[in-house]
């Protein structure tokens, strides 16, 4: 098991920019598929966009792909979400999530999950 706590999440205006800390408990933190989902207010949970934890290769959905960028760090038990070019409609509570074995976008096969922080992108 791994314990996630995220940070960072704010109000911003429209074109700004937010990073999101999620930071992870562990030693076997860098065996872990990490993930970051958002669900909005009457929504279904989003996949954003992950990271492998081999190659730390990241992959994002389509709609986020551009503007925001992940990362982590394996040493600091890390994992980062740089969002730019915010818009209204990335107002969500953002979550980082974890799990053993190959990469998903499904929220269902994600086991350990932090508690969220909210971000909300004013026009």
């Amino acid at each position: 098991q791994v314990q996630l706590v995220e940070s960072g999440g704010g109000l911003v205006q429209a074109g700004g920019s937010l990073r999101l800390s999620c930071a992870a408990s562990g030693r076997t933190f860098s065996s872990y598929h990490m993930a970051w989902f958002r669900q909005a207010p009457g929504k279904e949970r989003e996949f954003i966009g992950g990271i492998t934890w081999s190659s730390g290769a990241p992959y994002y959905a389509a709609s986020v792909k551009g503007r925001f960028t992940i990362s982590r760090d394996n040493p600091k038990n890390t994992v980062l979400l740089q969002m730019n070019s915010l818009k209204p409609e990335d107002t969500a509570v953002y979550y980082c999530a974890a799990r053993l074995g190959s990469p998903s976008l499904s929220p269902r096969d994600y086991a350990n999950w932090g508690q969220g922080t909210q971000v909300t992108v004013s026009s």
